[in-house]
């Protein structure tokens, strides 16, 4: 009777199986079938997002607005290996993967294009062959006609400081691997690991001297496991045959890009003067953080971002556009950032102002609620407001910081424009750069920061 009931519930869940499919489904065009809509497209994140966001945010400290310029060239497989079925082990794209590094660090480093320069290259001997041209005419002489084609006199492909090359160097299947598989009457279960590594080598090297500064060798393990049970057994006349279990593998590749970025921000510190394994250990070790005590500063103390007062290329309207977060830096609540005023918080109005996702336009709703709070503050008033975007908004934190930096000016630009004074606009809270987390706000929005008129 058992075996009977089993075989009529196995039966029931192959057919169910068979007539649905538990991934979702769309149809694009009423005369096709339904394609399968998996996840979304997302932002190729790493665990070293916040590392980027520290580094970067040190650099801006010292120097400001470009730090170094950095070209890249060729980062190959040197791994060989390969198989008939698959094709190469380890992914080709090394050299794309330090561009990437690179820009996590936004505009601290200026990126010279050096690794595909054929358009480039095309377009100048074009140029020199005078058949290159922008629709418009230009004066080459002094009483001559303008001629059609762009003139080109040199000089507008811009140097390098430094530039990074290596390679990825190491790939070992089977560093240890264990397990057990044991079974009773055909009745058991196993569970088997297994770890594998792979290496890179990268260095950075002075342009116009060719000579070595630095050089990185990386290695990073990559582990996997499989489980499962099984019953493999004769009831009577029948046999039961079932098999139960899983694998999982951390993503080969993203090992490689992850290893390739903290190599990247390495030979950066190196040539920069920036500490960047203060910022590394943190994420990539902290045992070894938590074991050697208080982690020391990147380049000194961590100072508040001042926010411009323009966005687009546009400037406030009064001359004066510098907004002071008013953060607290050794605070360890909020991410690090709490507001320093917090009468502001207790008094006034509130608002909240939500954006479209990725963007800092400001829509005629919440331009309606600007002038309402603009109204308020000519009345002497304390005025907060929050900005809002939809918590499917996740970004690296050196991104979502300039974007809110973006936000935060557009606010203030019309806010200026309707007659109230820069001075007056107070950040009191904001994401701290290294802080990927967000932060929920009602249903399906996220706190982006919290700002305050002053009376």
């Amino acid at each position: 009777m058992l075996v009977e009931n089993f075989k009529r519930l196995a039966l029931w869940s192959i057919l169910g199986l068979a007539g649905c499919t538990s991934l979702p489904s769309e149809k694009i065009v009423p005369q096709e079938d339904p394609v399968i809509i998996g996840s979304p497209v997302r932002r190729n994140f790493t665990p070293l997002e916040p590392a980027f966001a520290c580094v970067a945010n040190a650099l801006r400290e010292k120097s400001k607005p470009v730090v170094v310029s950095i070209a890249v060239g060729d980062v190959k497989d040197y791994t060989g290996k390969y198989s008939q079925t698959e094709g190469n082990a380890i992914t080709q794209g090394g050299a794309l993967m330090v561009y990437s590094a690179l820009g996590k660090l936004g505009n601290m480093v200026e990126i010279r294009e050096r690794f595909d320069t054929r358009i480039a290259e095309l377009e100048l001997a074009y140029a020199d062959r005078r058949q290159l041209g922008d629709g418009q005419l230009h004066a080459i002489e002094a009483g001559k006609p303008p001629v059609p084609w762009v003139p080109y006199f040199g000089g507008t492909i811009l140097r390098s400081q430094y530039y990074i090359v290596g390679g990825i160097t190491e790939v070992n299947y089977n560093i240890q691997s264990g397990g057990f598989d044991a079974a009773v009457s055909n009745v058991g279960g196993k569970r088997r690991t297994f770890t594998m590594n792979i290496g890179v080598d990268l260095r950075i090297i002075d342009t116009r001297s060719l000579v070595v500064l630095k050089t990185v060798s990386m290695q990073k393990q990559i582990k996997g496991e499989e489980v499962g049970v099984g019953i493999y057994r004769f009831f009577g006349n029948e046999l039961l045959d079932l098999n139960v279990g899983g694998k999982s593998q951390e993503p080969l590749q993203l090992g490689v890009r992850t290893t390739i970025e903290q190599s990247v921000l390495e030979l950066v510190g190196a040539i920069t003067g920036v500490d960047a394994n203060v910022c590394i250990d943190p994420i990539m070790e902290p045992k070894r953080v938590a074991r050697d005590g208080q982690i020391p500063s990147v380049a000194g103390p961590a100072q508040p971002l001042p926010v411009q007062g323009k966005a687009n290329g546009k400037g406030n309207g009064n001359g004066n556009g510098n907004l002071t977060a008013l953060i607290d830096p050794s605070s360890t609540q909020s991410g690090g950032l709490v507001p320093q005023n917090r009468s502001l918080v207790a008094q006034g109005a509130g608002y909240e102002l939500q954006f479209v996702t990725a963007t800092a336009d400001i829509s005629p709703q919440t331009r309606s609620q600007i002038e309402k709070m603009a109204a308020e503050a000519s009345q002497g008033k304390v005025v907060n407001y929050k900005l809002l975007s939809r918590d499917t908004e996740n970004f690296p934190p050196l991104q979502r910081r300039e974007l809110t930096s973006e936000r935060i000016n557009a606010v203030s630009n019309i806010l200026t424009s309707l007659g109230v004074s820069a001075s007056r606009i107070k950040v009191l809270w904001r994401p701290d750069p290294t802080d990927a987390g967000i932060r929920r706000e009602g249903g399906g929005t996220q706190l982006i920061a919290s700002l305050a008129i002053e009376p």
